[in-house]
């Protein structure tokens, strides 16, 4: 029986298989991800008519990760326009860590999304210079996702120096982590900050967060916070 794989044949084979290989990988569209990003932020901001959800807040101490200093559970309410309201559902553990940790970081949550300046904490190209970092991926809840390089264009405590893992395929912000660019207080040391996002209705929304700061006066604080039971009314589709 007469062989298909003639010598000719077989040349021809390999030099398409070494041609192939040395073929440089296609790249992402740095310009397009941030193109997305960009409109996926503001798409939110005009669609999102308003959404509840329940954040619980944990808060370590030291070197115990597993009993929480304090907690608490607030129940989120959003409507555009009017930004975000809190109402405690549960609190337990110190008081001085509900009063001066907890509390001020619900009012700093409500303080970012007022409607008049929370444009300037988004992850946008107006607020951070940006790079793709070719070659680096990872995967993040079964998705692929690559690396955005990012460097606050001002410094802020909520502005984060890092990098953002956005959805290889569909340009979705999924995770972010990094440093504060700049500490809350002059007693907190470096804050390393990370949060997770899922698609939901089409928009990137919380559901996972975690910072951890070190200082000589309130030694090591960790704040871990779970976001779950969203719901939305969107704007109606035309």
């Amino acid at each position: 029986m007469p062989s298909f794989w003639s010598p000719k044949l077989c040349k021809a084979v390999l030099l398409l298989l070494v041609t192939s290989a040395t073929l440089p990988a296609q790249q992402p569209d740095e310009s397009a991800i941030i193109r997305d990003l960009d409109a996926a932020n503001q798409a939110r901001f005009d669609n999102v008519l308003s959404f509840t959800d329940i954040d619980h807040y944990a808060v370590f101490r030291g070197n115990d990760q597993t009993r929480p200093a304090a907690e608490m559970t607030v129940q989120v309410t959003y409507k555009k326009g009017l930004g975000k309201d809190y109402r405690i559902i549960s609190q337990s553990g110190s008081s001085i860590v509900q009063k001066f940790g907890l509390q001020p970081l619900l009012e700093n949550e409500k303080a970012l999304n007022n409607p008049a300046t929370i444009a300037q904490s988004w992850f946008t190209s107006a607020n951070y210079n940006t790079h793709l970092q070719p070659g680096v991926t990872q995967s993040i809840d079964g998705r692929r996702c690559i690396a955005i390089s990012i460097t606050p264009r001002r410094k802020a405590p909520n502005m984060i120096e890092g990098t953002l893992w956005v959805d290889a395929e569909k340009h979705i912000l999924i995770e972010v982590e990094g440093t504060a660019s700049k500490s809350p207080s002059p007693f907190a040391g470096t804050t390393k900050m990370m949060r997770r996002y899922t698609p939901m209705r089409g928009y990137a929304m919380a559901v996972h967060a975690r910072a951890e700061s070190s200082s000589l006066f309130f030694g090591r604080t960790v704040v871990i916070i779970d976001y779950s039971n969203y719901t939305f009314e969107l704007l109606p589709e035309k």
